[in-house]
């Protein structure tokens, strides 16, 4: 069995190195992809430093992949031999427990991340159980296309999970990797769109992403204003937020939906909640079947992230690029191990 490269992180923190790996033999569900392109997505970062206290080192990152089939278990179904596929945040899932079973494989409760417990994509080979290896669709462009299957499914599902309708306003907290995709999916599900962002040098971009008002997040006048206007509003950052203006903010109905992760606890006063009869949520990505749908979606649209593009041999260079909030607005690695 060739060994699979990568770059890997020996510690906690630690700058990533060349790291060789053997992957044993391969599934008889599994398919094994040559990685061409891998997005960088800021769950890498948490994941790298340990945030959520669960990552195994050495730590290869990496799950946003767009690559060929270059081997299949005879039992793979669903692509085909140099098939131009993707991998996302999912790897594998158990199939027969009640979630997968409806359909909802990304809240199994046996899920397994494609960078948690395995090693991911920042590598020349990735392998996962087929039914998380989504053929692309032809008119997306490969190189741009890898930020969708993590960071655009995140925000995606929100619209699509919730049926939300075309003519809701929708609110997106965050112009950065998750919420410039936001705008660019909410303006075209046909949505009044308004961006909310710190950085006021980001406005112009956010009405060329789709957003038709920009705010500053922090003045509270402006959010004032806006009472009751909101059927919809997606944070997308992981910090806290002024949780009383934004559910203020919404009408009745209206849903704070949350993909940020966001360590500390959000507090929500219920009388915030119940006279308006509002409520505050949150998704992990979505199912293999939203995922084909977002794709879909995508490719009819015109939907791809704003990306910057680094070699993979300088990886340590583009995280720290992301690290210190300068990422305009996904980074894609291309791979470059030959």
């Amino acid at each position: 069995m060739t060994p699979i490269r990568a770059w890997a992180a020996p510690t906690v923190g630690a700058p990533l190195q060349p790291f060789e790996y053997d992957p044993g033999p391969l599934g008889p569900e599994d398919v094994e992809i040559a990685v061409e392109h891998c997005g960088i997505c800021h769950s890498d970062l948490s994941l790298l430093d340990n945030e959520w206290g669960f990552t195994q080192y050495p730590f290869v990152p990496g799950h946003e992949a767009v690559g060929r089939v270059v081997a299949m278990g005879p039992q793979a179904k669903g692509v085909a031999m140099g098939q131009r596929v993707g991998l996302g945040w999912n790897a594998r899932s158990c199939l027969h427990c009640a979630q997968c079973l409806a359909g909802r494989h990304n809240l199994c409760v046996s899920v397994q991340p494609t960078l948690a417990g395995r090693h991911g994509a920042f590598a020349d080979r990735v392998r996962a159980h087929w039914v998380w290896v989504m053929p692309m669709p032809a008119g997306l462009d490969p190189r741009e296309a890898g930020p969708l299957l993590c960071g655009g499914i995140t925000v995606f599902a929100p619209l699509h999970e919730m049926k939300i309708a075309p003519t809701a306003r929708v609110g997106v907290v965050g112009i950065g990797g998750l919420g410039h995709l936001a705008l660019k999916f909410c303006k075209a599900w046909g949505c009044e769109v308004t961006a909310f962002t710190t950085s006021a040098s980001k406005a112009e971009e956010a009405r060329a992403f789709g957003a038709h008002r920009v705010v500053s997040t922090g003045d509270a006048d402006a959010l004032a204003k806006l009472a009751g206007r909101f059927d919809l509003i997606i944070d997308t950052v992981n910090v806290s937020l002024d949780w009383n203006g934004l559910l203020a903010a919404l009408a009745p109905e209206g849903r704070l939906h949350v993909v940020g992760a966001v360590l500390e606890p959000i507090p929500v006063p219920a009388f915030s909640l119940i006279m308006g009869q509002k409520s505050v949520s949150g998704s992990p990505t979505g199912s293999r079947a939203a995922i084909d749908t977002m794709l879909r979606f995508a490719d009819r649209h015109g939907v791809l992230p704003k990306t910057e593009h680094f070699p993979m041999r300088r990886v340590n260079e583009a995280l720290d690029h992301l690290r210190a909030g300068k990422a305009r607005y996904r980074i894609v690695l291309d791979a470059d191990f030959d």
